[in-house]
């Protein structure tokens, strides 16, 4: 009699096990659905507080997937306007995935397939951009992000219609964090940059060949970072004194080796004051990427210049074609001489101040140009 209700227990086992199985997978698929109607509902309200900041979101089709263990929403044809910024833009992407797992919400992960295109509403395209692989991370909630992660694997930035290259990087990383204060008042951001063959051929000859890059930087000054206009929140850090510090800065281009630390503020005009630290190994290899030729030939050379050759050949007919062609070398040395010898990864270096002075940019005695005005 014990034996057969023995039995008859061992056999309940496997039908009770079952039983609360598919009710613990009933629970968790609830759960689910209501967690998803939970992210879909805080999805749409964030995009209604954007909406009422000038940012408006679009997808032609949405849908929420990801169960058992996550929650996806995947947006087809994303699209943004923003209407915010000067002048009005529009993008668009072909395809845009935000992700998270059940045992972590607060860590939203975002692929976007491109190409990427910019426009003014209603307008043509005038800027393509298309990557092998583009993602971000934000840890926090959407409203009061704690930190967020930008990575982007084989980046072209082009202007629509004629293909000239504006950017491109084998790789880039974007890393912001906060050091201290909060989103909403007096936050201090720690931002990290690293770029992998990075080249920018139509913003300077010196930007034209590849280079590796390594910077952390903190901005100090802001009073939060609600959602506004960069010019607007950059005039706000000017007015509070606020500034960029550059805590370390690692640049390879070639065989140059160049290292960075300083501060830099914004002048009332919306340019970059102040002065970095810097130790270049062979500087001679990049001074000629300036454009230092081009600089002193009579077309591009200041009329103070000018007239300095002219009088060279008043002296003597030709002394000053032959100082123009040499002025180049001449002036690369003489920086390496103005600067104080250092060495630099067991290499020969010199180090200088780059300077900003309300955007006018300098090496040592070397004027190399301006920097355009940030509002």
């Amino acid at each position: 009699m014990i034996q057969a209700q023995t039995i008859q227990r061992r056999r309940r086992w496997p039908t009770v096990l079952i039983v609360l199985l598919v009710v613990l997978a009933g629970l968790w698929a609830g759960a689910w659905h209501y967690g998803a109607g939970v992210a879909e509902r805080t999805i749409e309200g964030w995009k209604a507080r954007e909406a009422k900041s000038g940012r408006v979101y679009t997808c032609a089709t949405q849908t929420i997937g990801g169960f058992p263990f996550g929650v996806e929403l995947r947006c087809a044809d994303a699209g943004a306007e923003l209407t915010s910024t000067r002048p009005p833009l529009a993008l668009k992407a072909r395809d845009m995935l935000v992700s998270a797992h059940v045992w972590r919400p607060t860590v939203l992960t975002t692929e976007l397939t491109g190409p990427l295109t910019i426009a003014e509403p209603g307008g043509a395209v005038t800027i393509s951009a298309n990557w092998r692989r583009a993602r971000t991370q934000v840890h926090g909630l959407p409203v009061s992000p704690e930190s967020v992660a930008i990575s982007l694997e084989n980046l072209a930035v082009d202007r629509a219609g004629g293909g000239e290259n504006l950017f491109k990087s084998e790789g880039l990383d974007l890393n912001g964090r906060l050091l201290s204060g909060t989103v909403q008042n007096n936050p201090v951001i720690e931002i990290v940059l690293k770029l992998v063959a990075a080249a920018a051929p139509s913003w300077h000859p010196a930007a034209a060949t590849p280079a590796n890059a390594d910077i952390t930087a903190v901005l100090r000054g802001l009073k939060d970072f609600s959602p506004k206009p960069w010019p607007e929140r950059f005039r706000e850090l000017q007015a509070a004194g606020g500034r960029i510090e550059i805590t370390s800065a690692r640049v390879q281009q070639r065989d140059t080796i160049a290292i960075a630390n300083g501060a830099l503020g914004l002048s009332p005009a919306g340019r970059l004051n102040g002065e970095l630290r810097l130790t270049v190994a062979n500087l001679e290899a990049f001074l000629p990427t300036l454009g230092l030729e081009r600089m002193l030939s009579q077309e591009q050379a200041s009329p103070q210049i000018n007239k300095t050759f002219s009088a060279l050949d008043r002296l003597i007919p030709g002394l000053g074609n032959v100082a123009r062609q040499n002025a180049a070398p001449m002036i690369a040395a003489s920086v390496n001489l103005m600067g104080k010898p250092a060495e630099l990864e067991g290499k020969r270096a010199v180090m200088l101040p780059l300077r900003f002075d309300d955007g006018l940019v300098s090496l040592g005695p070397l004027k190399i140009g301006v920097t355009p005005p940030l509002f």
